[in-house]
């Protein structure tokens, strides 16, 4: 079953609109919550008056800051160690605004009412005063000594700076035969599922139990900060995850809309609903990217990559967000040397304040950024050496092999690039390419030629590792498997699915190990009070870690079967073996009973071997020695209308290896999916603000996500470099895509206008603002 393309199970629920969301949801005597938010970026609240929004009809309650003493604020998870970061209790976000509005969007007040209309038209007349104040926006800007404050602390708008170093970064830069240096913007974009946030929380005032359904990545992870910051006990909290209509990075924090509406709840003593309209979305959940670069390689004139440093801003927004300082930071600068062997490095990267909304983790999470610095870097060494940019890179791949040692202390689990391009030139003639490249040259038109060389660290674990670098959460993953007396099987996971098709993935596992149809594999996750503790699903780590607890859970079981059926077939443990479903006496294999006969008589008890429990389950933790780095070549090629700046898509070619591959077809719409996440936030979407932190992009009018028809046709292919990090040999595939498009798009459409003399260009890439290079010339 490993290894088939078997067609997604949950897809016929999905497409034939029998799912389960949050705003399915429907409970007798629910409530409605709208939330009143800050029309500025930055100011006192001199005043807040709910009084005739509290005689509307149908209003039951108008909450503001006050009525919440009695509970905690939100901080962020991560703590980078030596990063001189701010005390997270100094920046916590309240679940309102309390004194201070710090972004437009900010929750001031929330009117809960027995209709949506109803809360509505309440919230229009809830009357806040505001004193407002100077407001800042952008890093450059927030970085200067006299910029506003967005916390009165110490560290003023820095909210942390952390350093990674590697090898003699002095003696490699002063030897170096050339030192090229870059300043590289990449725009604020974001998330964008198809679903918005939403919350449902019921309170039952005589168990004291709380139970909300939300559209989180992580219910486990939500009970914990539940707990926390609403003084319930853990196990008086159930989070119910039911379908998520995508999640992308934007739905694994736990957000203060979510905790207000279940405290709510538990004032009232009623169930309270709030969904998140899209045009709030863009204000109330995380944004990501917005990061600036000043970055330097050094390179010897034959194409010799031999070290990098540089500085490194990323827009935290107001307050930081779950994850956020490890954005910013670890998964960031870690990654950037890439493929390449690099002989030094030095990052200092910086977390700054800005009157925005919080960013935090973007398909990619700080990755993207890296490698979009590193890989514009490679492409202009290349331009300035006149070198091929692939010919530059070939020169400088690490050696292949398992565990490569990288300059900043990573250890890459298993590598193989020499046979990536293997695969990359048999559907790719590159030389082909760059020769009709020159013909259309010169005939006048702009072709351009993106190469990228990618690779993610994913698979988050081991949890000591993570946990080293300030991470307050675990990064192992669970699973109980349970085989029925009828031989059909309940598999319960901690991770969450919410468009990866882990349902069908976690059943072939299950099938590969067991030797059952996939069709006879029930998957159950999102509740926490029926599946195992785990940390959810991100950072690519569905299938190499949770993946791994379902096999290490689907053996142990297994094992469990071999001593029943010696017992059954009146032979010692030793004589039996298990092929295909079937447990057979090696020597005489007539003699066999099916794994689904050994389930029926261990969960029966009638006659098992002594010391052998009733019932036929077993559970297992999963927590990866490594992470694991999945890693390919793509290829994107567009032309450049150079009267209009419009680009189109000629081609654009993925070859990836991301491990032992579970499920092809799977494989591939990940990859898919990621490419045109990249090509998006590369080409068409972007957040952006007026210098007093008004949002111009607050709907899909302004902010333009890629449609079927700006998409070209993409030609994927895979290679299998097996991760000695678990016992699937996989890696993580979610992100690699959106991590290698981004850059891939903007390498291509530099390379269209070198002609002209454009060395970089920052994006969005956008017809206006490449049309204004085509008129400029070198930028």
């Amino acid at each position: 079953m490993i290894g088939s393309p078997v067609r997604r199970k949950e897809d016929y629920k999905l497409i034939t609109g029998r799912g389960t969301f949050v705003d399915d949801i429907k409970l007798p005597g629910m409530l409605y919550a709208v939330f009143v938010r800050s029309p500025v970026a930055h100011a006192r609240i001199v005043s807040i008056n709910t009084e005739e929004a509290q005689k509307h009809p149908g209003v039951v309650k108008v909450f503001t800051a006050e009525d919440l003493k009695n509970v905690g604020k939100l901080p962020t998870a991560w703590v980078v160690p030596d990063s001189n970061q701010v005390d997270p209790n100094a920046v916590a976000k309240p679940l309102l605004a309390e004194g201070k509005v710090r972004y437009v969007g900010e929750p001031v007040a929330m009117v809960v009412a027995e209709t949506r209309e109803a809360a509505y038209d309440a919230a229009e007349l809830v009357d806040v005063e505001y004193e407002e104040l100077p407001a800042v926006v952008n890093i450059e800007d927030a970085i200067k000594e006299d910029a506003p404050k967005v916390h009165d602390v110490p560290q003023g708008n820095i909210a942390l700076k952390w350093r990674v170093t590697g090898g003699d970064v002095e003696k490699v830069f002063s030897e170096a035969d050339r030192v090229i240096k870059q300043r590289i913007y990449i725009n604020r974009a974001g998330p964008v599922p198809m679903e918005p946030r939403a919350c449902v929380a019921s309170y039952d005032k005589w168990t004291g139990k709380l139970t909300a359904w939300i559209t989180t990545q992580n219910p486990h992870i939500h009970r914990v900060f539940f707990s926390l910051i609403l003084g319930l006990p853990e196990h008086k909290i159930r989070i119910i995850a039911p379908d998520v209509g995508g999640g992308f990075g934007g739905k694994i924090p736990v957000y203060t809309e979510e905790l207000t509406v279940s405290y709510a709840s538990m004032v009232l003593g009623r169930p309270v609903k709030w969904t998140e309209t899209r045009s709030e979305h863009f204000v109330a959940s995380i944004h990501g990217r917005d990061f600036l670069g000043e970055i330097e390689v050094a390179v010897t004139n034959d194409g010799k990559l031999l070290g990098l440093r540089g500085k490194s801003y990323a827009n935290m927004g107001a307050y930081l967000s779950i994850v956020a300082p490890g954005v910013a930071t670890v998964l960031h600068g870690l990654i950037m040397p890439g493929p390449y062997d690099l002989k030094a490095f030095d990052l200092e990267m910086h977390g700054v304040f800005t009157h925005t909304p919080p960013l935090d983790a973007d398909r990619g999470a700080g990755r993207p950024e890296a490698i979009f610095y590193l890989e514009r870097m490679v492409d202009i060494v290349a331009q300035e050496l006149g070198m091929d940019p692939f010919e530059l890179r070939k020169k400088n791949y690490l050696p292949a092999g398992e565990n490569v040692q990288t300059v900043t202390g990573l250890t890459y689990d298993s590598i193989d690039f020499e046979k990536v391009i293997k695969k990359f030139e048999e559907v790719v003639d590159y030389k082909a390419l760059r020769e009709e490249q020159e013909k259309a040259r010169k005939e006048g038109r702009l072709i351009g030629i993106g190469i990228v060389s990618s690779i993610d660290i994913c698979g988050f674990a081991p949890s000591r590792v993570v946990g080293a670098v300030g991470l307050g959460a675990g990064q192992w993953e669970s699973a109980v498997v349970r085989m029925h007396p009828t031989g059909k099987v309940t598999l319960l996971v901690g991770t969450h699915a919410h468009g990866q098709g882990s349902d069908t993935t976690y059943a072939q596992i299950v099938s590969e190990v067991f030797g059952v149809p996939v069709e006879d594999v029930e998957v159950l996750h999102g509740d926490t009070d029926e599946t195992p503790m785990g940390w959810g699903t991100y950072g690519s780590r569905g299938t190499s870690t949770g993946g791994s607890a379902v096999y290490k859970a689907c053996e142990r079981l297994r094992e469990k079967g071999k001593k029943i059926a010696a017992h059954m077939l009146k032979v010692s443990e030793e004589e039996v073996e298990f092929e295909k479903g079937t447990y057979r006496v090696k020597n005489d294999p007539e003699k066999k009973v099916t794994i689904q006969e050994v389930a029926f008589q261990a969960n029966m008890g009638w006659d098992l071997p002594e010391g052998v429990e009733p019932g036929f389950e077993a559970e297992a933790f999963f927590d990866p020695p490594n992470f694991t780095y999945p890693f390919g070549i793509h290829c994107c090629v567009v032309e450049v209308d150079k009267d209009t700046g419009e680009v189109k898509f000629l081609r654009y070619v993925s070859v990836d290896d991301a491990g032992r591959i579970i499920n092809p077809t799977l494989a591939e719409g990940q990859i898919h999916g990621g490419i045109v996440h990249g090509i998006g936030h590369a080409m068409y979407e972007n957040i952006a603000f007026t210098e007093d932190g008004q949002l111009l992009t607050g709907s899909f009018n302004e902010y333009a996500l890629p449609k079927a028809h700006l998409v070209p046709k993409i030609e994927s292919y895979f290679t299998e470099t097996p991760s000695p990090a678990n016992p699937l040999g996989a890696k993580g595939i979610g992100e690699e895509g959106a991590i290698a498009a981004q850059v891939a798009v903007a390498n291509a459409i530099i390379d269209a206008l070198k002609p002209l003399g454009v060395k970089h260009l920052d994006g969005p890439y956008t017809p206006a603002r490449i049309w204004k290079a085509i008129k400029g010339g070198k930028s």
